[in-house]
Formats: structure tokens, C-alpha cells, sequence
């Protein structure tokens, strides 16, 4: 049976990236969908150095600055090669950026155009990273993908 994906649903999506060495965009957003983040499990094949590190970042409108395609760390982690680690804290994200807007957030008009997630907005993503392309990593996904169109 297929999994509806039309305005109204909530579908639980999981992806998974093996032998990553360079940046890697794991969710695209799209206009009217809101995701929360399970879960994201990385495990380090190797490493270049004892000292190398992957992270995870959102690509996606600053509302302190009102600018876009500002780069917001959610974390930076050490993991020794041949070990996993574990990012369990919830958080969400919109699809898209705000249009219309400019400037620091700080009045309703702001924040109701940041909900809004205007057709044709700037897509904000979900990205993982790592210190050196030397390194290898695997990493699991999962998310909720709620679809407000």
C-alpha cells in the first residue's frame, strides 16, 4: 500500500548515507512541511585525525540578523573512529524560508511570514559535515515530514 503524502499528513521518513566524506544534505525542504528530527546516528569509519569531527547544521533564514542562507549549528561532535554517537534531542524546522520580510525578527509580521512558508520561498535543509574529507562516516535519519499544504 502507498504511504499518502498529500496535504494533511504526518509521514515518519528515514534515510540512511554510507561512506560519507564530504558534506551531505540529508533534508530538503519543501513549502508548507514542518520537520522534527528523531534521531541521527553517525557512526566513524575512520578518520584522518584522532582530532576530527562531524557536525550537523541547518541552512535556513536567521531571524536574529534577517538574513538567508545563514549556516545555525545544532552540534559538533568528536567520535573515535569505529564508534557511534547518538543525537536524540527533538527539534523542528520549516521547509522554506520567510518572503516578503527583511531585517531582525522582533514583530508579528515576522513571525507570521516565518510560519507562512510562502510557494517559491527559499528552501532551508538539514545538512551534516565533517572536519576533513579525509574522513568517513555512515548516518541514519529519522524524521517526522508534516505536510501543511
Amino acid at each position: 500500500m502507498a504511504i499518502g503524502q498529500g496535504a494533511g499528513t504526518e509521514i515518519i521518513r528515514s534515510h540512511m548515507y554510507e561512506n560519507l566524506n564530504g558534506t551531505q544534505t540529508l533534508i530538503i525542504g519543501e513549502p508548507h512541511h514542518i520537520y522534527t528530527v528523531l534521531s541521527v546516528i553517525i557512526h566513524a569509519v575512520s578518520l584522518a585525525a584522532t582530532t576530527d569531527y562531524a557536525f550537523l547544521q541547518i541552512v535556513g533564514w536567521d531571524a536574529h540578523d534577517g538574513t538567508s542562507g545563514a549556516t545555525q549549528r545544532i552540534f559538533k561532535q568528536n567520535i573515535p573512529a569505529n564508534s557511534t554517537f547518538v543525537w536524540n534531542d527533538k527539534f523542528t524546522f520549516n521547509g522554506t524560508e520567510p518572503t516578503g520580510i527583511s531585517g531582525a525578527s522582533g514583530s508579528v509580521a515576522h513571525q507570521t511570514a516565518i510560519a507562512a512558508q510562502e510557494t517559491g520561498g527559499t528552501a532551508q535543509y538539514l545538512q551534516f559535515d565533517m572536519s576533513s574529507t579525509s574522513d568517513d562516516f555512515d548516518v541514519f535519519v529519522t524524521f517526522i515530514d508534516q505536510n501543511n499544504s
